[in-house]
Parts: C-alpha cells; structure tokens; sequence
C-alpha cells in the first residue's frame, strides 16, 4: 500500500491538486462495507498529518465498526456544480480508495477511532482549460498517474 507521503514525492504537482481539492471543503463522505457486504455511506471529515492521510470515527459508529471489520474504503470530496458562465474555473472533485488502518483510539475530545489510509487509487476530476471536455487524472498503486479527457 501507498501512504499520501510517497504520493506526494512521486507525483508531488498531482498530489498538490488532489489535496487543494479534499481541502476545500471540510465535510467529505466515505464508503464502507456493512457486515452483510452491502454499502454505506457516511459522512467524515480528513485531514493531512505527518505526511499521511487520517479520519476518526465517533465511539460506536458503524462506519468505523466497518472500517475495523473490512478496511477497504471510498472517500470523496464535496463536489459542486460548475459555474454556467464559465465552466473552465470549475474546482473538479477529488476522491480516494484503499484500506483504512487502525491508528488506536482517539482520546481528544470526541472520543473513537483513528484511521490513516494506505491508498490504492487517487482521482481528481476537472475541465480542461477551455472547459469543453472532462478531464481525470487518477494515480493507482504501481502503475503512476494517466489522464483521459472525455468530451
């Protein structure tokens, strides 16, 4: 697995754009795995620490009942609309995957658990510079970052 870390030194102007992207905002939602295999959807909130991605979950939430079950995970930045006039300044979204390690308990305020994420795939979606086609670039684990632009 791929800590933020050594994303950040192979594809440092990538990593930079995915992380001014999950930064906006500070409300994202992450996918996890119920018990029976089915999704969930939750709301989180990120942050970067000491070179690494990490999340919490409240004591006795399902998410991270989830997530200390079945580490695999999807979170996504908020995302808007882009503006009608013009369309090129859209910020895009930005959405991660991998697996959730437990980083123990969070004793702070709100008490739960910590995760950092080993990531398998990185995705940030925008407009090109004229803001007439989709463009995404995504790095996934072992294979560095492409980009398509979809008309």
């Amino acid at each position: 697995m791929t800590s933020w870390k050594q994303i950040e030194a192979d594809e440092p102007e990538f990593a930079a754009r995915v992380r001014r992207t999950l930064d906006a905002h500070k409300h994202k939602t992450i996918a996890t795995l119920r018990a029976d295999g089915s999704p969930r959807i939750s709301g989180i909130e990120c942050e970067f620490a000491d070179g690494e991605l990490t999340f919490g979950s409240m004591g006795g939430s399902r998410k991270g009942a989830d997530l200390r079950r079945d580490p695999r995970f999807a979170l996504h930045c908020a995302s808007v609309d882009p503006p009608e006039d013009t369309p090129a300044q859209w910020t895009g979204d930005a959405k991660v995957a991998g697996l959730a390690e437990w980083t123990g308990p969070l004793d702070g305020e709100i008490r739960g658990d910590g995760f950092r994420a080993d990531l398998t795939e990185v995705v940030v979606t925008g407009l090109n510079e004229e803001g007439t086609a989709l463009r995404v670039e995504f790095w996934r684990e072992g294979a560095g970052v492409r980009r398509i632009e979809r008309a």
